[in-house]
């Protein structure tokens, strides 16, 4: 088989219809666009961005993007050489401990614990949630690391309480 030899499927190409060629050709007279109007015309008819008047999807999609999560937990965020600056060894690290020394601004939302910097004693840490390496850096000095449960109300606490068959419709 060579270059020249190669043919497209039987059926894969059609001629192209020539409309506008008279009456016995089947789209003659007005070639398939109706009778006036502006699709009749050359150039006229409805494109992607024309939408009559009313102001077109692409321009009004900027105002609309995302959307805001009801459920979003966020957290108040202390790294480890924060503790290990404000602390002293033995000492019990809360979230009312964190506000009170000035690294937080709410005890009563939840704390979690970054794993930047060193901790060179061991401390009582109790938060909300911890990174790996946090946890690894205050056990690592002689610490102890405690999981407060998260305080859920409102509509994520009704979501959770639901069983799962009826949460998902």
């Amino acid at each position: 088989m060579k270059l020249h030899d190669l043919r497209p499927d039987s059926g894969a190409t059609r001629k192209r219809k020539r409309v506008g060629r008279g009456i016995a050709a089947g789209q003659g007279k007005t070639a398939g666009r109706g009778t006036k109007g502006q699709g009749a015309r050359k150039g006229g008819g409805k494109r992607g961005y024309f939408e009559g008047g009313q102001l077109p999807l692409i321009r009004r999609l900027p105002f609309k993007r995302g959307f805001t999560n009801i459920f979003r937990v966020i957290y108040q965020e202390v790294n480890v050489d924060q503790i290990g600056e404000n602390f002293k060894k033995g000492d019990a690290v809360t979230p009312a401990t964190l506000a009170a020394v000035g690294l937080i601004k709410e005890p009563t939302f939840p704390v979690k614990i970054l794993g930047r910097g060193d901790l060179k004693f061991g401390v009582k840490v109790q938060a909300h949630g911890f990174t790996t390496g946090a946890r690894q850096k205050i056990e690592a000095v002689g610490g102890s690391v405690e999981e407060l449960p998260l305080d859920e109300s409102g509509a994520r606490a009704t979501i959770k309480k639901l069983p799962q068959t009826a949460a998902a419709e």
